[in-house]
């Protein structure tokens, strides 16, 4: 993508800008227009001039397209020179991908295989939402649906298709096969005197669906069946060639049943596992730790304790039932890692400030060490703020001399709506016997305590701060744990409970985190290999090995 400019530059006048001066941008959808067509715009334009002006943002060097593509191209078999009305507008890539896909779609001529790779590329900015992606096209979902569905199609079908050598009917039997096979037969009809309709198209085509050797749930059912075309021969003077499924609903519903069923045994592994389906294929990205689209071997480690990182199941024709490991789910995310680990691997700039006396001038900076980042799943979020408030409470109640401090801050900060009152009344109950105080009269309750042994006032003082623990704020309550100095190793250890709510891949990188993988050696790939209850089992016996004071990163104060 072109670098956007800073500076907010919007117009709802138009300007006139030369031609040279606008570039196309990479997420523009439209990428075949009728030469013909363009010439007799290009006359026209001659003779009347541009009278609707055309999209753009402002970028590095120029301005970028982001609708009115047909315009300057037919401009440029006029004069590169030739001044064209413009409307500037600053957008995001995403912005400006959703109103090129918008325009172009409202216009005559934009091929079904254009809207289809857009619409994919949206929908990857959308993270997988497809109504939050046929929200920002203007379309229907079931619009959004049959464009994606076109994905599948090989991209020399998708040429043919924006180029009008096939109909949208054609592309959309041929994206039921895979890709292999849509060429073969796109390669063998463009060789036809004649393009068949689309109707005797669908009927040559059973011959390539629906394979028998090609499905990846349990075929013992088949053997007799009647839809098998194997026992159609003897039935019929016409049938499909052998080994394949003339019952698509039952072949399809029995495709979706082990995919699901193999989904559901990924989860023990992965926090995200999910069924890619054709048009998908923006939306989840591999995570490499070298290479292109790299993120660096730290970020590479920390992100299988993240909750976007899983494995893709292919729902794709030609790849169906494959399991695709180790992908990340937020590819917007994985868009800055990648960025960043870009930036951190160029050669460093040598300081310009006059070196010291004891410093080499020819040792250039070391490259700052990358900061990793990840998102925590949900469970590991409320496990975690939940072991941080019991926490709080002890250690609010074991440090009597800072308490005082707590309450003042919580009046200072306006947090004293964090006391809890029926706490507090509870404590009172329990410390001097009775109901306990439940009056809100302010002069009985003091009263009351006036009156009470010396050591209860002070017990209940204590436990006037640590009432705060239930209902105080995340951020805040870090902030009180800081100041008074809590240690977690202190009252938490890595045990069953906690593991339990890590998938294996979250297991595997929290024990490289507190040196237990290094201590297994050898054998904790075959662990991982196992059962998650095996593997925990064997990790909290692992002979020699010391928990105590190993906290995980998704478990830290800080």
């Amino acid at each position: 993508m072109e670098a956007v400019l800073e500076q907010p530059v919007q117009q709802d006048v138009p300007s006139v800008i030369a031609a040279n001066m606008l570039k196309l941008g990479s997420y523009n959808p439209r990428r075949w227009l009728d030469p013909v067509k363009l010439q007799e715009l290009a006359e026209s334009i001659k003779v009347q001039g541009i009278l609707t002006p055309i999209l753009v943002r402002p970028v590095e060097g120029g301005y970028e397209i982001i609708a009115g593509q047909r315009r300057w191209r037919a401009v440029q078999l006029i004069s590169e020179a030739y001044e064209i009305p413009v409307l500037i507008r600053n957008m995001s890539d995403e912005e400006a991908l959703a109103a090129s896909t918008n325009e172009n779609v409202i216009r005559e001529d934009m091929s079904p295989a254009e809207e289809a790779e857009a619409a994919a590329k949206v929908l990857g900015d959308c993270n997988g939402d497809k109504e939050e992606a046929a929200l920002r096209l203007g379309w229907k979902l079931p619009t959004l649906e049959k464009r994606l569905a076109l994905m599948n199609c090989s991209e020399n079908v998708r040429t043919a298709l924006v180029e009008r050598k096939i109909l949208l009917g054609h592309a959309e039997l041929l994206a039921t096969a895979t890709k292999e096979k849509q060429d073969q037969v796109l390669a063998k009809i463009m060789t036809l005197p004649k393009l068949p309709t689309v109707q005797e198209f669908k009927a040559q085509l059973e011959q390539i669906s629906k394979s028998l050797e090609a499905a990846i749930f349990d075929k013992a059912d088949c053997a007799g069946c009647q839809y098998n075309s194997s026992n159609q021969g003897s039935l019929f003077g016409e049938s499909i060639h052998s080994g394949h499924c003339t019952n698509g609903v039952c072949y399809d519903d029995k495709t979706t049943a082990e995919l699901d069923a193999r989904v559901v045994k990924l989860k023990e592994e992965y926090p995200v596992v999910r069924i890619v389906k054709p048009g998908e294929n923006h939306t989840v990205i591999r995570i490499v730790a070298e290479g292109k689209n790299a993120v660096g071997e730290e970020q590479a480690k920390a992100c299988r304790g993240c909750a976007n990182f899983g494995a893709a199941i292919s729902s794709i024709p030609g790849s169906i039932g494959n399991v695709y490991r180790d992908h990340c789910f937020d590819t917007a995310c994985n868009t800055r890692k990648v960025a960043a680990h870009i930036k951190s691997q160029q050669a460093p700039v040598q300081d310009k400030a006059k070196p010291q006396a004891n410093q080499s001038t020819d040792k250039p900076k070391a490259a700052a060490k990358p900061n990793t980042e990840v998102q925590d799943s949900t469970r590991v979020k409320e496990y975690r703020v939940k072991t941080w408030r019991t926490v709080l409470k002890a250690e609010l109640m074991a440090q009597k001399d800072k308490n005082q401090f707590i309450l003042i801050a919580l009046g200072i900060s306006g947090y004293g709506r964090w006391i809890s009152g029926n706490k507090m009344s509870q404590a009172y109950k329990k410390l001097l016997g009775g109901e306990g105080l439940t009056t809100t009269n302010l002069f009985e309750v003091a009263t009351k305590l006036e009156a009470a042994p010396e050591e209860a006032v002070e017990l209940l003082n204590t436990a006037l701060a640590a009432s705060i623990e239930s209902d105080i704020e995340v951020r805040q309550m870090g902030e009180v744990l800081q100041f008074l100095g809590a240690k977690l190793e202190k009252h938490w250890r890595i045990d069953a409970e906690y593991l339990d709510l890590l998938t294996k891949s979250e297991i595997e990188l929290v024990a490289d985190e507190i040196g237990l993988k290094a201590a297994i050696g050898d054998k904790f790939s075959s662990l991982m290999a196992g059962k998650k209850a095996d593997l925990i089992k064997s990790l909290l016996s692992t002979e020699g090995f010391e928990f105590e004071g190993k906290v995980p990163k998704n478990m830290n104060l800080s």
